[in-house]
């Protein structure tokens, strides 16, 4: 598997509050140990998309594995041309900034928004241009990302393509390993 397309919870979905809100320390966390797992099976590409949340989140995760792994590259594919343009200030800056940090950045749309057509063009595009999805969402704690795991549920019924689930249960043991590595480092310092 060398394309992996990783989404999930957008950050008001989850209730994260700035940048330093523990969620989201928990959430990247979750993504680096599921990145780096990839990494051992031969990941190459991570396509996702500018969502704030998870998306964003793993540019951020992924940008900082570079270090170690300087042939994992990051792409974020836009469903149109002026995605974000209706966000507040800060998160279009915050948006710009990661644009210019990645290795490949592009729209499927190159129009402004014009309906959900594009957003439908936009996941059928991350389908065939990855070989598995990493989705964090919890059928039971709906938010936005439903959408993309019915279409990922209904490419698997035509063709196989792996989707790694990550649920709230999974969430709740990965905060639980980071608040006890956090405590032995604060332990050892």
């Amino acid at each position: 598997m060398s394309r992996l397309w990783i989404t999930g919870y957008r950050s008001y979905e989850i209730g994260t509050f700035g940048d330093k809100d523990p969620k989201i320390l928990v959430m990247k966390y979750a993504i680096k140990q599921l990145v780096r797992q990839q990494l051992e099976n031969g990941l190459e590409w991570v396509l996702t998309g500018g969502q704030l949340g998870v998306e964003q989140w793993t540019i951020e995760v992924v940008l900082a594995l570079k270090k170690d792994w300087p042939m994992l590259k990051v792409a974020m594919m836009l469903p149109f041309e002026d995605f974000g343009s209706q966000w507040q200030p800060n998160s279009q800056s915050k948006l710009q900034v990661l644009k210019q940090g990645v290795d490949f950045v592009d729209s499927v749309s190159h129009a402004t928004y014009q309906g959900p057509g594009q957003l439908q063009n936009y996941q059928a595009f991350m389908l065939n241009h990855t070989d598995a999805a990493l989705l964090f969402y919890d059928p039971e704690f709906e938010g936005k990302a439903k959408y993309d795991y019915k279409i990922i549920q209904q490419h698997q019924r035509k063709t196989p393509y792996p989707l790694t689930l990550i649920d709230m249960d999974q969430l709740q043991d990965y905060a639980t390993t980071y608040s006890e590595q956090q405590a032995e480092n604060d332990f050892f310092e």
